[in-house]
């Protein structure tokens, strides 16, 4: 019984041996073999790892935005107040944002927000920046903390006050070295006292220095910069991610009532929902990654092809040697078990040479600013397990040839 076994084994073991020294006989054209496969897999391990670095990438920027958000946008401005009373769509107001506080639950704060661009002047130097009107729950809702000072009150919104909360980029380019809180900043030559400095954030969606602006109650804004009587846009900050919908819905009902909009007549208002936006944009980019990743993968049928080519090409040289095994004893399942052997070889080596590559793009890709690109396990098991099967698929053809040959006819061969 233990004979039975033992000699499959060693016939098993032999065969394989055989193999690998033909592959050794032959380094460079191996290598050249599995250079299809080289390609391939590091094309598909470094593609899916992009893919991830930049969904993730693009996860974190919609995440610095804060959570839980609803984003209100007006369409239209009202001009008069003729055009008003005659139905025509109205502006978001700050009445409209008040409602919304009080009346829909699940809204734990509201930021109407004014912006412009105007020069900052302070310590004798002056800056280009970002003007922020908001309310003073504006850090709670974009979960932005502060890294000096404190951010203005209520109180000072309702009174218009000239404070300002300065962000880490505007406060380096004004102030250098200096602790910006408790100077004096200039806009549009008001003046304005610092009372806060945000901590850094980075780039935000569509890749704006969220760094770069000054923070001032949006009443101030309002009334003293602008002149505006409406608000451009509305954060809302929602208590939980499953009431979003519901509150996107409320939000909508109370608007439509509150700006007389009929049945059938459009909204004068946008609502963009932060979570739809995210599934949005993960949905997009698994998308695109998945089919450059098969697209990728059309080398491993390139290089599968090769190997198929190059084994045949490798038969055709060995015919003499495969008819002076069989003469001596080989079966033609030893035969069939050595090329496979060789072709599966060559295919997981270039998986690994592939797999090592892809983890050599994906380190030097995270070398750039705030990319994180990982490799996953999933991606090197499917490259392996793709490596291995190109290898039995292309490899079986010549092998079976190579273990059908005639004995007599191959030592002939010339």
């Amino acid at each position: 019984m233990m004979r039975a076994l033992t000699s499959p084994l060693l016939r098993a073991g032999l065969t394989a041996m055989i193999a690998f020294r033909a592959l050794r006989r032959n380094k460079l054209r191996s290598i050249l073999t599995a250079l299809g496969i080289i390609i391939g897999v590091a094309s598909v391990v470094s593609i899916m790892a992009l893919g991830r670095g930049t969904q993730r990438r693009i996860q974190d920027q919609v995440s610095s935005l804060g959570s839980n958000l609803l984003m209100v946008f007006s369409k239209s401005r009202r001009t008069n107040a003729a055009a008003a009373g005659s139905g025509e769509s109205s502006n978001l107001t700050l009445e409209d944002v008040e409602a919304i506080r009080r009346e829909v639950r699940s809204v734990q704060a509201a930021s109407p927000e004014v912006t412009l661009s105007a020069q900052a002047v302070a310590a004798g130097r002056n800056w280009s920046t970002t003007i922020a009107g908001e309310s003073a729950g504006y850090l709670r809702i974009r979960d932005w903390p502060l890294a000096r000072g404190s951010m203005f009150t209520e109180r000072e919104v309702r009174s218009s006050a000239r404070v300002a909360v300065i962000g880490s980029r505007t406060a380096r380019e004004l102030f250098g070295p200096l602790d910006p809180v408790g100077q004096t900043v200039r806009i549009k030559n008001m003046p304005f006292t610092i009372i806060g400095q945000l901590e850094s954030k980075g780039a935000g969606m569509g890749g704006a220095n969220q760094d770069d602006r000054i923070l001032i109650p949006y009443t101030t804004a309002m009334r003293r910069l602008t002149g505006d009587k409406y608000p451009r846009l509305v954060t809302l900050q929602i208590s939980s991610d499953g009431l979003m919908n519901a509150a996107q819905e409320q939000v909508t009902a109370l608007l439509r009532q509150r700006h007389h909009l009929g049945e059938g007549r459009k909204n004068d208002f946008d609502i963009v929902n932060q979570k739809e936006i995210a599934d949005t944009v993960n949905s997009i980019t698994s998308t695109l990654t998945y089919l450059l990743g098969g697209i990728a993968g059309l080398s491993l049928l390139v290089g599968g092809i090769g190997i198929m080519n190059i084994m045949l090409v490798s038969v055709t040289e060995r015919t003499r040697e495969i008819g002076t095994r069989i003469a001596v004893g080989a079966q033609p399942r030893d035969i069939l078990l050595q090329f496979l052997i060789e072709s599966v070889t060559l295919s997981l080596l270039g998986g690994a040479i592939g797999v090592a590559l892809g983890f050599a793009a994906s380190a030097a890709a995270s070398m750039i600013p705030n990319f994180h690109p990982s490799v996953s396990l999933g991606s090197v098991v499917v490259a392996f397990g793709i490596s291995f099967s190109v290898g039995v698929f292309f490899g079986f053809y010549p092998a079976r040839k190579a273990a059908n040959m005639n004995p007599i006819a191959a030592l002939r061969f010339e």
